[in-house]
């Protein structure tokens, strides 16, 4: 093979002894043959409400509210700055190759890539829709459209459906419809709903595993039935803390992984992988730096609050005497005259509430961690590594945070899938991305078996646990027989 003619990451691939498996590729619709599926499925009224712009998870489209308005008009209104020029322009052949499923397949070993999972770009939004009518059957629309358009090229790609998650109904009968009609493999779920609040002050944001509106038990069930390994790929942008109304980069910066730390979070805290431990979720486009820093944190918490450690900090259980002692022997100016008043006051708060002091009789619960069944600190990493898989983006250096078992607590090793990102910003050249991502190997942040678990193992193995043939017909099954048992 003469590598001289090679692109960079073709280089790459030719040198490795298995494929490389891209776990989050976007292509761009063609929307004139969306459209024409979407009157096909909707009639003329959802193509008209579609082209109005009626896809915001707010209640007023915060893309156009902003471009219409002044800047005083964003300021009131706390409009924040949304996405703009995210696709690549000025290399004109990459932009056409997002679009394109012919094109692509046909540039697909030049890039490096044996295989690529695709998602949609403003098919994202579609799962978020306001208007119930509308997200029904544009995301209907859109998954049989990606079907169609995609079927061909089998070997090589598969899309996702889009999944609704308002309610658990929604959400099954979409999955239901993807896999047994339309013969779709792989979904991509919402990671979120905002709610209005029952007082009208506002929104809130159900996560479907704690505190939710509704009992999604349902629906990671019928993930198992169906044989369907659940994807998250929402943004937070106009959330929180990153409600810049001029900057779409403060915006952006973390918000994938803002939105995939809150899910995986509630998915471990409401117990889902205690419920449903055969169930595998990828948390997309957010890297694993915040995943290392939120397993961490989980067993550091849960050291600290689990049931037998609460007692540590039950009022009842502190020893008034020494406390009022101690006072009156070491406050010194600090308390005098103060000490008899403070005394007083605190035993009338004790007195006035009758919760204060009672662990048996606080309106909570006093083991927040009983729902993941954790009875010694190791059962954190039992419930959190198998479950979780997380997409890296090719140029992030703490991607190489997701090997290093030094370094997590029980010799963690989080499952990092490589995830390309061509078709948006982030990829201005898609021959590129396999070689970005191999620097982590060239830097010496990890090594070669690591880089393998990367592109090939972990993908696999995530894409592979629920549906063995997931990869069956396709060129990654004579590779299959190399993942480790």
């Amino acid at each position: 093979m003469n590598t001289a003619t090679l692109s960079p990451s073709a280089k790459i691939r030719s040198g490795l002894d298995f494929p490389v498996i891209d776990s989050d590729g976007h292509t761009i619709e063609f929307q004139p043959a969306f459209l024409d599926v979407l009157k096909e499925f909707g009639g003329a009224r959802a193509v008209e409400k579609f082209e109005q712009g009626n896809l915001d998870r707010f209640s007023q489209n915060r893309t156009t509210a902003w471009y219409s308005g002044s800047a005083s008009d964003r300021a009131r209104a706390r409009t924040h700055r949304p996405a703009w020029w995210g696709v690549p322009a000025a290399n004109t052949l990459d932009r056409v190759t997002s679009s394109l499923p012919a094109l692509l397949n046909e540039r697909l070993d030049e890039l490096g890539l044996d295989f690529t999972v695709l998602y949609p770009s403003s098919g994202l939004v579609l799962p978020h829709t306001r208007d119930d009518e509308l997200r029904a059957v544009a995301c209907r629309a859109l998954n049989a459209f990606h079907a169609r358009a995609f079927g061909a090229y089998a070997a090589r790609m598969t899309p996702v459906a889009v999944i609704p998650m308002h309610t658990p109904d929604e959400a099954i009968a979409e999955m239901q419809y993807a896999v047994n009609v339309l013969g779709m493999k792989a979904i991509v779920m919402a990671s979120y709903v905002l709610r209005p609040r029952a007082d009208g002050q506002g929104q809130w944001y159900d996560n479907f595993c704690l505190d939710s509106e509704h009992d999604y038990d349902p629906v990671w069930a019928k993930c198992i039935e169906l044989k369907l390994s659940p994807t998250f790929h929402s943004g937070t942008q106009g959330l929180g803390t990153r409600m810049s109304v001029s900057n779409y980069m403060y915006n952006h910066i973390g918000h994938f992984a803002a939105s995939g730390e809150a899910l995986c979070k509630a998915a471990f805290m409401g117990g889902v992988t205690r419920r449903f431990p055969q169930l595998r979720m990828a948390f997309l486009e957010g890297g694993a730096g915040w995943a290392a820093a939120l397993y961490c944190d989980l067993v550091a918490h849960w050291k600290k609050r689990n049931r037998a450690a609460i007692v540590n900090y039950d009022p009842a259980r502190l020893d008034q005497a020494l406390f009022w002692d101690l006072h009156r022997r070491y406050g010194g100016e600090l308390v005098r005259g103060r000490l008899e008043g403070e005394r007083n006051r605190a035993l009338a708060l004790y007195a006035g509430n009758p919760f204060h002091g009672s662990v048996e009789n606080d309106p909570g619960p006093v083991d927040e961690f009983e729902r993941c069944g954790i009875s010694r600190p190791e059962d954190v990493r039992a419930r959190f590594e198998p479950n979780f898989f997380f997409g890296c983006e090719a140029d992030d250096p703490t991607n190489a945070w997701a090997f290093d078992a030094k370094k997590l607590p029980y010799g963690a090793r989080l499952q990092a899938i490589f995830s390309s990102d061509i078709g948006h910003w982030d990829v201005p050249e898609m021959r590129d991305v396999l070689e970005e991502a191999h620097e982590l190997v060239e830097d010496g942040l990890i090594t070669d078996a690591d880089f393998r678990d990367f592109v090939f193992v972990n993908p696999h193995r995530f894409w592979t646990h629920a549906n063995p043939d997931f990869f069956k017909g396709t060129v990654i099954e004579r590779y299959s027989k190399l993942v480790p048992k």
